[in-house]
């Protein structure tokens, strides 16, 4: 299993993703360079404690009650009583995947160097990860500054021996597994309880996931939509290289070059449109799913920026001695990359949406049976096809598209008005998850539905080979209806597979 090392070098969402998904280990550097940065910054905090200098959240209490002064003899005290008082977490855990995200997201964070914390600490998470005991997270209770405080004291809570973990399939005292292991719990340092908790990495956690699955959203509806290009008789012409060099967005023309490189095939040129122009939904496609594509650039620089920075404070500077007070706890950037997410893929269900209304209306599907059912005429007044799943997508989309209000702007001044401007970057992040989960649904159903309207139409031999490969990959989950049938187990495992980010291991689809 490949070993991603984490501490000297920036991660990438990939890294992040892959290491969620438990398909490598982590380590930390072994160069001496890195570990006496590490040194410096703990024993710099030793010595200004000596000094009995005032630093916050190790010499204070937190946030507005900064000007109460906690005496030396307390001090060690202080941060198992921050992981503890903000065990209010409540709402749906993080899944176990997700809690992978955040934990390697914070040894990112921390394993920079400039937040004081031991070598110990970051091996303790590192532990975590690759033994794969993992912190059970609440996902609600964060307001996103003064970073993910609540939920990321599960993962305090369970470096000291209390909380709840993950483990070969259960859930458990984490006091039961250290037990079982001969283990010890960590006693956290000064300032450790602040350094791991006050930072942004379940908000960017989530981001990392949300953005590869959003990656796979926009390549299976334009897949989808080559299918449906076929099914109801398009206008290939609409996706034309020259007439897309007249609009130079380039992910738009990178959609389109994927429309125009799928449908390469006798198929486009022997069934043309009696409409000289495509409905919307088809002809515009590119310029729909072209603004994700467009945007990946800057999500992608926000995402792993907020990655791969120290975002607790106070920071402790190793090289220059210095403490530095700030708020780069705050999830501004995330906040914003997330509210727009959610808006694209959104547009996307929506554009799904009208492509499957197309496919099951017989006064506009040119010549595919009513609500695209397969029966014989003797069974055709019984049969109903994918009637109910047009619907369903409706109320998916319909859900989703409510779900994209920003989040970002409704900050709410809380903490005795010392948090009086806050992110909102972790709800941000997880609307964006539910619009990426509607529209996973949304994106299921079409793909039964234009592989059904392709049978129906008799053109599955026409097909190019990624179309081909697309087809079968969606057969893996799903039969042809003749009788109607229910069809929600069908509909699951492809969202299941989708989840599993399956249609990035087919390399017909990756170009």
């Amino acid at each position: 299993m490949r070993v991603l090392t984490v501490g000297e070098q920036p991660l990438s969402i990939e890294d992040v993703v892959s290491v969620a998904r438990g398909e490598c280990q982590v380590a930390l550097p072994e160069t001496s360079e890195w570990r006496e940065l590490i040194q410096k910054g703990a024993d710099f905090l030793d010595q200004l404690l000596e000094e009995e200098g005032v630093i916050y959240g190790v010499t204070t209490g937190y946030g507005d009650s900064c000007l109460v002064e906690v005496p030396l003899h307390q001090v060690n005290e202080l941060p198992l009583h921050l992981s503890r008082f903000h065990g209010c977490g409540l709402g749906e855990n993080l899944d176990v995947i997700t809690a992978r995200a955040v934990v390697v997201t914070r040894l990112c964070s921390l394993a920079r160097g400039y937040s004081g914390v031991s070598i110990a600490l970051l091996e303790r998470l590192v532990w975590l990860l690759n033994e794969n005991v993992i912190p059970v997270i609440p996902s609600e209770g964060s307001v996103g500054a003064s970073g993910d405080l609540t939920p990321l004291s599960y993962i305090a809570g369970t470096l000291v021996g209390e909380r709840d973990v993950y483990i070969d399939g259960q859930i458990v005292p984490v006091a039961q597994v250290y037990a079982e292991k001969n283990m010890l719990p960590l006693t956290l340092r000064p300032k450790e309880g602040l350094a791991l908790m006050n930072g942004t990495a379940v908000m960017t956690a989530i981001a990392c996931l949300n953005y590869k699955k959003a990656e796979q959203i926009a390549l299976a509806s334009t897949l989808i939509t080559a299918l449906n290009v076929l099914a109801l008789e398009g206008n290939p012409s609409h996706f034309d290289e020259v007439l897309f060099a007249q609009k130079p967005h380039p992910g738009q023309q990178h959609i389109a070059k994927q429309l125009r490189d799928w449908l390469n095939s006798e198929v486009q040129t022997a069934h043309q449109s009696p409409r000289l122009q495509d409905r919307y939904s088809l002809r515009c496609a590119p310029h729909i799913i072209g603004v994700f594509e467009d945007s990946k650039v800057w999500l992608r620089q926000f995402i792993e920026n907020e990655l791969n920075s120290s975002n607790d404070n106070p920071l402790i500077d190793p090289v220059g001695m210095r403490v530095l007070h700030g708020g780069h706890f705050y999830g501004g950037h995330i906040a914003q990359a997330m509210d727009s997410l959610k808006i694209m893929i959104a547009n996307i269900a929506d554009l799904m949406d009208r492509q499957i209304a197309q496919l099951v209306d017989h006064k506009m599907n040119h010549g595919l049976p009513r609500n695209l059912t397969g029966a014989t005429a003797e069974r055709l007044p019984l049969n109903h096809g994918f009637k109910a799943v047009q619907i369903g997508v409706s109320a998916w989309t319909a859900e989703a598209l409510k779900n994209t209000l920003a989040a970002s702007i409704f900050s709410r001044s809380t903490e005795c008005h010392n948090q009086d401007k806050v992110s909102m970057g972790t709800i941000a992040a997880r609307d964006a998850s539910r619009v990426i989960t509607l529209t996973q649904q949304v994106i299921a159903a079409l793909c039964c539905a234009s592989v059904q309207a392709i049978h129906l139409k008799g053109l599955t031999t026409q097909l190019s080979p990624t179309l081909q490969a697309f087809m079968q990959w969606t057969l893996q989950s799903f039969a042809f209806v003749e009788e109607d049938r229910p069809l929600q187990t069908e509909l699951q495992q492809i969202v299941d597979r989708l989840d599993q980010l399956e249609l990035f291991n087919q390399p017909e689809f990756m170009g």
